[in-house]
């Protein structure tokens, strides 16, 4: 039998999907699938509006958000990755949607404009930052 007979809309349809914990991987989100299976089972990545489990088939079209440290991605799946690349390559796996990245940019500038909590006070809290923080306990426990 040839290569060409053997060749079934099954074998090609699993070709266009991947397990999600090896497509996170390739496309460079995590850096060990070990490390991408966590992502998932800790519910920081969901398929579709679906919470997912590492073994989740992912697809060409499905639409996945990932949460890592304080950002958000939406992302649409635009091919499988059948091993890891380099990260040009692996950019090609995925693209940002558009209200993904207007919103992690917005983010980035109120980070940008907002002040650190640590630099705003620096060491200990003088006697009036004592009794303002005192008032503000007593004004909330009243």
């Amino acid at each position: 039998m040839s290569a060409k007979a053997r060749s079934t809309p099954a074998t090609s349809a699993a070709a266009a999907s991947q397990r999600l914990d090896k497509w996170l991987w390739a496309a460079r989100w995590c850096k060990t699938r070990a490390l991408a299976a966590s992502q998932c089972e800790l519910g920081r990545v969901w398929v579709n509006g679906a919470p997912a489990k590492p073994a989740k088939e992912v697809r060409i079209g499905d639409v996945l958000v990932i949460q890592q440290e304080r950002e958000r991605r939406e992302v649409e799946v635009l091919q499988v990755g059948l091993q890891r690349q380099s990260a040009p390559l692996a950019q090609a796996l995925y693209r940002e949607t558009d209200t993904s990245r207007l919103q992690r940019e917005r983010q980035a500038e109120l980070r940008r404009l907002s002040p650190e909590p640590e630099a705003v006070r620096q060491g200990r809290p003088s006697k009036l930052d004592r009794r303002e923080l005192q008032r503000m306990l007593d004004s909330h426990l009243d």
